[in-house]
């Protein structure tokens, strides 16, 4: 077990007196710790046996594709490694060597890139748990890496002052195999620790990734549970992730679960955070997650997208895909912080554990950015609008990212607060002189000063009927995403 914190650090409610039961009521009382809604931006990694074929798209549901005759997964595993009746998901775990994983030089990685939490997906829909596990020997402690990566990345990531998360998307490996096809490894009890108990396996019509109907045993919602705890109780995470099969599991174990866990705050003098996605918990229960996805407007409660340094099909490592730039990155964590969101960043390293160039060039590109403008994201809070411009997103909600990419101009600028300053972010370099309308709100005297971080010295402006009007500086002192301190006098 981690050696314990014994102070709350700063940033955390300073008194977590509330004891709470399992009931939805209770568990709503709960609040999202400072420390996260201060964060901003974090990081996480899908790393598993996954990475090894490294075929997408999305390489995380090769191995449920895989056996699904139709899929181009299908097609793509009979040509690259036979049949999967001979060459099952089981079978490329020698390949998941992790030789070159160094827990340490991630977590520096993710620390220059200025995130403020990272962590990995701990356990997929596969069903290989990436920690020394005493409820499944399908764990990486024993086989592939024979690494506890879940254990090395805890140390490594608090070392570097950052919170600590975990993902656990293992509450949809009960329906993630094909248990009904006998000729498959998957149906074989042998595995059953990696692929799921068998069941389901007179309805082989019942071939899709969500069947509300085929319900978890009891035996599946135990060790569900089990490896949550054991989780809390061996690495003390400050954060866990859910993902959406989350919603199938019952809820007594749900509320018995959150409550066990919020109710380690008192002990660990350290506030908590639950994320979940679509309506898996009832409102007020965590943090909303949106994946892929962006609010079209300000929102009223805290919520946080997960999405990924490629183009959005990956996950898990490909070896053919394309990145996302350092740009577009900043100016997606700008527009969700304006909207009172977060940004949570997946990263995707090879089966050795080498995190791709590519992804390291743009975490460092966001790294750059952030320590010029970083007081502009950390710790700031919402204006009362989140900003202006004519780039409108069409489409919103989950999946958005990859229905849509938008192109910011100079004049779409985005907002945030903290103390007597306002931010104004622009997307883009602005015109020369340029003009922010949506502060035609302020006062007469309400501006002290204006200035552009990165650039020595106050800029000239003037207040119009228009609103500020800005001159900027000759100089660029980022690449993308200029942000503006606008400091406000605080008496009339």
């Amino acid at each position: 077990m981690l050696a314990r914190r014994a102070s709350a650090a700063q940033g955390d409610s300073p008194a977590m007196t509330t004891r709470y039961e399992p009931n939805w009521r209770s568990l709503r009382q709960h609040q999202t710790p400072r420390w996260f809604t201060d964060a901003k931006f974090g990081i996480y990694t899908h790393w598993g046996i996954y990475c090894v074929p490294a075929w997408g798209p999305n390489a995380t549901w090769y191995p449920y594709r895989m056996y699904r005759e139709g899929e181009p997964h299908y097609a793509h595993h009979v040509k690259t490694y036979g049949h999967p009746s001979k060459f099952g998901y089981k079978d490329f775990i020698p390949d998941f060597t992790g030789a070159n994983f160094d827990a340490d030089a991630w977590a520096d990685l993710f620390k220059r890139a200025g995130a403020q939490f990272a962590g990995p997906v701990a356990e997929h829909h596969d069903g290989f748990a990436l920690w020394d596990s005493a409820h499944t020997e399908w764990n990486a402690a024993r086989m592939g890496p024979k690494r506890d990566v879940v254990g090395e990345l805890a140390e490594a990531v608090r070392r570097q002052g950052m919170r600590y998360m975990v993902a656990m998307h293992h509450a949809e490996n009960w329906w993630f195999f094909p248990h009904w096809r006998s000729d498959f490894d998957t149906s074989d009890p042998r595995y059953a620790g990696l692929y799921g108990e068998p069941h389901n396996l007179d309805f082989p019509l019942r071939d899709v990734e969500w069947d509300e109907q085929d319900k978890p045993s009891r035996g599946f919602l135990d060790t569900w549970k089990a490896k949550l705890v054991e989780v809390v109780d061996k690495y003390e995470p400050d954060y866990i992730w859910f993902d959406f099969g989350l919603k199938a599991v019952h809820e007594q174990y749900k509320q018995d679960f959150l409550a066990y866990y919020y109710n380690r705050e008192a002990e660990w003098g350290r506030g908590v955070v639950v994320t979940y996605k679509w309506d898996n918990l009832p409102p007020g229960v965590g943090v909303l997650d949106i994946e892929l996805g962006k609010m079209p407007d300000q929102a009223y409660h805290e919520w946080i997208t997960d999405t990924t340094v490629d183009d959005g099909s990956g996950w898990g490592y490909l070896r053919e895909t394309t990145y996302k730039s350092a740009t577009e990155l900043v100016q997606y964590l700008v527009d969700n912080v304006s909207k009172n969101g977060l940004m949570l960043l997946n990263v995707g390293p090879k089966p050795d554990g080498t995190i791709p160039d590519e992804a390291v060039t743009a975490l460092e590109g966001i790294g750059d950015w952030l320590r010029v403008n970083g007081e502009a994201i950390y710790g700031t809070t919402p204006w009362w609008t989140y900003g202006e411009g004519p780039t409108q997103m069409s489409v919103s909600g989950a999946f958005s990212d990859t229905r849509e990419k938008l192109a910011y101009q100079g004049s779409d600028i985005r907002f945030t607060v903290k103390g007597n300053v306002l931010y104004a972010i622009c997307l883009d370099w602005p015109e020369p002189t340029f003009t922010i309308e949506s502060l035609k709100t302020l006062y007469p005297g309400e501006i002290r000063s204006v200035e552009l971080l990165g650039n020595d010295g106050e800029l000239a402006w003037r207040m119009t009927a228009e609103g500020l009007e800005i001159t900027r500086p000759k100089r660029r002192p980022c690449d993308s995403a200029f942000a503006f301190k606008i400091t406000r006098n605080t008496s009339m």
